[in-house]
């Protein structure tokens, strides 16, 4: 794809000290199918205008805010192609109603939106205007999480019988939210994150990977969700018994105060004759165990993988990808729907790439686990 045919990208947040915002540059432009042209990056002008800056892209396309920037966008003759929102949680539904509104797809940060009632009235914003909406679940881009994906499917294990998925971090362990960390700050704000804290940041990735990779979903759980930290509003330790819908019982950890852990998301699924595990810190093996058999240790760009794994390596065999590169593989997918989306194509969006489905069910976990905490109880998903 040439130089002037790359989708132009406005992004929303990302400014300023933002972690996730030039994450979402990077893997955008990794591929060579998109570049960032246009930004609200700060709810200050000139900060918005420095973030500019520091991205290289033109100060005339840094604007004071979102509804600036539609506006602005949509008078120009190359305005951009679609909006990224990379904001804290409580602006993902204004802006993503704003943006479908004027008639810009939605590529947006996890989760959805704030509350499980945003949620809802996102699904029927994204159904009202029939455009291209992603959601950046990382972890989805993965190579060997997409092979992990195809095992499951094609039944390799058997009947799924138990499923554990953990995701440990230790970086909350201390109260930074009041030394000035924003990234912490606006996390443990209810008026900014949602009232999910753990289980809204990193507990709805785990839930997403679990669903994404088994093709089993929640029927039930039963959640105990902590504020281990004093003072700290909202959850930071999080763990929930689960129930699929084929039968099979399953659990999730999630934890910011687990002291010593960096991103420690792992994957566990076991079958009738073989199991498999996969660890997001070394995201290159998958490992599988046979009832009968030896263990095997699959390697990502392995020429043995499934399609659906070798399509999304970029890599020969010993070279790692990581993150960026995982998520790029979501850019990827978003770019080539949107593409034909332009070009008048009327096919739904790639069921490997998260959406609005993923969105509301992501919202609706945090949801139910918050009431079966406050129940002590299981509750129906």
């Amino acid at each position: 794809m040439t130089e002037m045919h790359k989708l132009r990208m406005g992004m929303v947040g990302g400014g300023p000290g933002a972690f996730i915002g030039p994450v979402h540059k990077m893997a955008a432009e990794l591929d060579g199918r998109i570049e960032l042209v246009a930004g609200a990056f700060s709810q200050s002008h000139e900060r918005s205008r420095d973030a500019a800056s520091t991205y290289r892209i033109d100060p005339a396309r840094a604007y004071a805010n979102y509804q600036e920037m539609i506006a602005a966008e949509l008078s120009r003759p190359d305005p951009i192609d679609f909006v990224a929102i990379v904001t804290p949680n409580h602006l993902h539904l204004p802006v993503a109603e704003a943006a479908l509104k004027a008639g810009f797809p939605v590529m947006s940060d996890k989760p959805a939106t704030a509350t499980f009632a945003e949620a809802i009235a996102l699904e029927k914003a994204v159904a009202e205007s029939q455009l291209p909406y992603g959601l950046t679940h990382t972890y989805a881009g993965y190579a060997l999480v997409r092979e992990a994906r195809a095992i499951c499917s094609s039944g390799q294990l058997g009947q799924i019988r138990k499923v554990a998925v953990e995701y440990l971090q230790g970086w909350l362990s201390q109260p930074i939210e009041t030394t000035g960390q924003k990234q912490a700050a606006w996390r443990s704000d209810p008026a900014l994150n949602g009232p999910g804290g753990c289980i809204g940041d990193i507990g709805v990735h785990a839930f997403h990977l679990l669903e994404y990779v088994t093709g089993l979903q929640v029927t039930e759980l039963n959640a105990s969700l902590l504020s281990v930290v004093p003072g700290r509003r909202l959850d930071d330790d999080c763990t929930a018994m689960l129930s699929m819908d084929n039968g099979a019982g399953g659990s999730l950890m999630a934890s910011q105060v687990a002291a010593g852990e960096g991103n420690g998301l792992r994957l566990r699924i076991y079958g009738e004759v073989g199991s498999l595990d996969w660890r997001q810190e070394d995201p290159n093996r998958l490992r599988l165990k046979w009832l009968d058999g030896p263990e095997e240790i699959r390697h990502a760009a392995g020429r043995y993988l499934s399609d659906d794994a070798r399509v999304v390596t970029r890599l020969p065999g010993g070279h790692p990808e990581g993150y960026i590169e995982a998520f790029a593989v979501l850019y990827r997918e978003f770019a080539d729907a949107l593409a034909a989306w332009k070009g008048g194509s009327v096919a739904p969006m790639p069921d490997t790439l998260p959406g609005i489905v993923a969105g509301v069910r992501g919202m609706r976990f945090i949801d139910r686990a918050i009431e079966s905490s406050r129940s002590k109880s299981w509750v129906k998903f």
